[in-house]
C-alpha cells in the first residue's frame, strides 16, 4: 500500500468516526433544544460558546492546526444552532399587544425562529404560559424612565411562573402618521402612557393634545384606521412600517438612554445559577419591629449584593407591601441556601421568582 493509499485509508476510518460522533453530538443538540424550550432560553449563547473553542482549541498540541480547528468547531456550532431552530420552529411566545408592539419586537430578537402569539393583557399572556398553550411569555418589568410595570411584578410574586432570563431593549419612539402628513399639520398624539410620559417634553413643546391606548401599536393602528393627517401615533420604525405609516419626527423620546427590560417567563427553571449571574427574591416580611432590616441585613451578610430593593402593595390586604430584590451571586450555593434559611424565619413569604446570566441587549 503507497502512502497516499495509507492516508485515505485513515481518513476514511476518521470520517467514520466522525459520522458516529456528529450522531452522537446532534443527540444532544436535541435534549439540549428541549431544555431550552421548555424554559424559555434563546438558542445563542455567545458567552458559553467563547468558553468552548477556547477550551477545546486549547487542546491541540499542534499550534499550526489550532486555527483550522477554530473553523471546524465554528461550523460544528453553526450547524447545531440551526438545528435546535428547527427544532423549536413551533415554539409559542406570548407577548400582550398587537402585531408591531414593543413587546413583539422584543420576543421576535430574543427568540427568532419562535412564533409570537398576541393577548390582549399582561395577564392572558401569562395565563396562556401556565395553560400550556404558549411555552414562555416575554412581558416588560421595567423602563429606565417611567418605573416598574407593577402588573407584572405583581404577576411574579402571585404566579407560578419563574423568570429566566432578562433583556435590556433601548426604546427609540418615533412620531408617525399617515401618508401625506407632516409635523405641521398634528394636533393630538395617540400612545401608551409610559410612551407619553416618555415624550412627554416634547409633546408639550408641539402643544399635541395626548390621548392614551392600551399600547403603541394599538395606537398606530388607530391612527391608520383613522386616516386623518392631523393625528399620528408615537411608537416604534417597525410599528410604522407594519401599519403603512410614515415617521414624521425620530427620537422624540426625552431621556437618550431609554430602555426597556423584558422578562422571559415559562414553567420550568432553568440552571442559570453562578457566581456571577443575578437572582429575584420575593417576600413579606413577619408585622415586628424591624424585620425588614432583618432580612435585609441577612442577605447583605451572606455576601449578595442587592441591585434592587422596591416595595409594592399586597393585592386585597390593606397596608400590607412585598418585597421585590434583584441581587447579585447564586442563591443555590452553599452560602445562597444558607440566606434562604435564615430569611425563611423573618419572612411570611419567601419565592425565588428566577435566575439569570447577566442581563443582554437586544
Amino acid at each position: 500500500m503507497t502512502d497516499l493509499e495509507n492516508a485515505r485509508k485513515i481518513i476514511d476510518e476518521a470520517d467514520r468516526e466522525i459520522a458516529e460522533l456528529f450522531i452522537k453530538r446532534m443527540g444532544a443538540v436535541k435534549t439540549v433544544a428541549k431544555y431550552k424550550g421548555e424554559r424559555g432560553l434563546p438558542i445563542f449563547d455567545e458567552e458559553r460558546e467563547k468558553l468552548i473553542l477556547q477550551r477545546n482549541v486549547e487542546r491541540l498540541p499542534n499550534d499550526e492546526l489550532k486555527s483550522y480547528y477554530d473553523i471546524l468547531l465554528r461550523s460544528f456550532m453553526d450547524v447545531s444552532k440551526k438545528y435546535q431552530e428547527n427544532l423549536l420552529s413551533g415554539m409559542k411566545i406570548a407577548f400582550c399587544g398587537i402585531e408591531g408592539a414593543f413587546a413583539e419586537i422584543a420576543a421576535k430578537s430574543i427568540f427568532p425562529q419562535g412564533r409570537t402569539v398576541s393577548f390582549s393583557d399582561f395577564d392572558s399572556a401569562y395565563k396562556s404560559v401556565l395553560d400550556g398553550e404558549c411555552d414562555c411569555c416575554v412581558l416588560p418589568i421595567e423602563n429606565s424612565y417611567a418605573g416598574e410595570v407593577g402588573q407584572v411584578i405583581d404577576l411574579m410574586f402571585s404566579g407560578d411562573l419563574t423568570v429566566n432570563g432578562i433583556y435590556d431593549m433601548p426604546v427609540k419612539q418615533n412620531l408617525i402618521g399617515v401618508k401625506g402628513a407632516t409635523l405641521e399639520n398634528i394636533d393630538t398624539v395617540i400612545s401608551h402612557p409610559q410612551a407619553l410620559s416618555q415624550c412627554n417634553v416634547y409633546i408639550k413643546e408641539h402643544g399635541f393634545v395626548s390621548e392614551q391606548a392600551t399600547n403603541t401599536a394599538v395606537a398606530a393602528r388607530q391612527v391608520a384606521e383613522m386616516n386623518d393627517i392631523s393625528v399620528a401615533a408615537i411608537a416604534s420604525r417597525e410599528t410604522a412600517s407594519v401599519y403603512g405609516l410614515e415617521v414624521l419626527d425620530h427620537d422624540i423620546n426625552e431621556s437618550a438612554v431609554n430602555t426597556t427590560r423584558f422578562a422571559v417567563f415559562s414553567k420550568s427553571v432553568a440552571n442559570n445559577s453562578s457566581a456571577n449571574g443575578k437572582f429575584i427574591l420575593l417576600f413579606t416580611v413577619n408585622n415586628v419591629v424591624g424585620a425588614l432590616a432583618k432580612a435585609v441585613n441577612i442577605i447583605c451578610a451572606h455576601g449578595f449584593n442587592m441591585r434592587i430593593l422596591r416595595s409594592r402593595p399586597v393585592k386585597n390586604v390593606p397596608w400590607q407591601y412585598y418585597f421585590y430584590v434583584e441581587a447579585e451571586g447564586d442563591q443555590s450555593s452553599v452560602e445562597g441556601q444558607r440566606m434562604l434559611r435564615e430569611l425563611s424565619v423573618c419572612c411570611e413569604k419567601l419565592k425565588v421568582a428566577g435566575n439569570f446570566s447577566e442581563e443582554k441587549s437586544i
